[in-house]
């Protein structure tokens, strides 16, 4: 993959899981990270929902920036930089939005944008039991006597 053609360019995560029966075509990109080859996002996002399953794009971008040409090296390691910000999350997928080439005074830089998506095969990012509330293990049965609740209820 080349650094001029690579805006719109899906990375996954290697040990993703995909909907039964999907064939994509990856190669190498990062260590535990593959580049999805010959289809675009649109083409991945419709084949995934069709086996009902989902694509999730995460808003707010990932930046990254690093010195040297635009090339695949460069490329690499803005990458790698702008999965480092998200480290810790549960990421599975990464898109390349855009990619901008430099100087600055002789130095060449890279500057990538990068949005995270998720595959899944259910609706909710976040899994059902994480909304479930919780109530303190030694509340003070005084303290619960005054809080005031509010009550949500439908018209019908």
């Amino acid at each position: 993959m080349s650094a001029n053609n690579a805006s719109g360019t899906i990375l996954i995560n290697h040990g993703t899981l995909l909907p039964p029966g999907l064939v994509i075509e990856t190669e190498s990109f990062l260590p535990g990270w593959r580049v999805v080859k010959n289809i675009d996002r649109q083409v991945l996002a419709r084949k995934i929902e069709n086996s009902h399953w989902n694509f999730f794009f995460l808003a707010g971008p990932i930046k990254a920036t690093v010195i040297g040409r635009a090339g695949p090296a460069a490329l690499r390691r803005a990458v790698k930089r702008a999965l480092a910000r998200r480290h810790g999350e549960k990421l599975n997928s990464l898109e390349i939005t855009r990619i901008v080439s430099r100087r600055f005074l002789v130095i060449p830089f890279l500057s990538i944008t990068a949005h995270v998506r998720h595959i899944q095969q259910g609706m909710s990012l976040v899994p059902a039991m994480d909304f479930v509330l919780r109530m303190p293990v030694e509340a003070p049965s005084e303290k619960l006597a005054s809080m005031d609740f509010a009550v949500l209820s439908s018209p019908s």
